[in-house]
């Protein structure tokens, strides 16, 4: 086999730098990356706002708090994390608007 050729036989070795137009690459957001993010925040938003809304003197008199708690946070996290996606849609949308 001479020195040129790879395994497969072929004997055209391509740069892809050579080939793509770093201008027309698509950059797509990373959903995943949006959706932790949109979680996290929103772990921390309800977490605090709802612990706030406990202690407060119209909160003291809750008999389960942990609940309140809990239920407030889950729908926060939910919230932002649809909010998250949303943003990532739109992101997503943007990125192909000049083609």
């Amino acid at each position: 086999m001479s020195e040129t050729q790879t395994s497969s036989g072929s004997s055209d070795d391509v740069e892809v730098r050579d080939v793509i137009d770093p201008t027309s690459v698509r950059r797509a957001p990373r959903y995943k990356a949006f959706f932790w993010t949109g979680a996290l925040v929103g772990i921390v938003l309800g977490l605090a706002l709802s612990l706030y809304l406990v202690n407060t003197p119209a909160g003291s008199g809750m008999m389960k708090a942990g609940v309140y708690v809990t239920v407030l946070t889950a729908f926060v996290t939910m919230v932002t994390t649809l909010l998250a996606g949303l943003f990532a849609v739109i992101a997503d949308r943007r990125s192909l608007r000049g083609r």
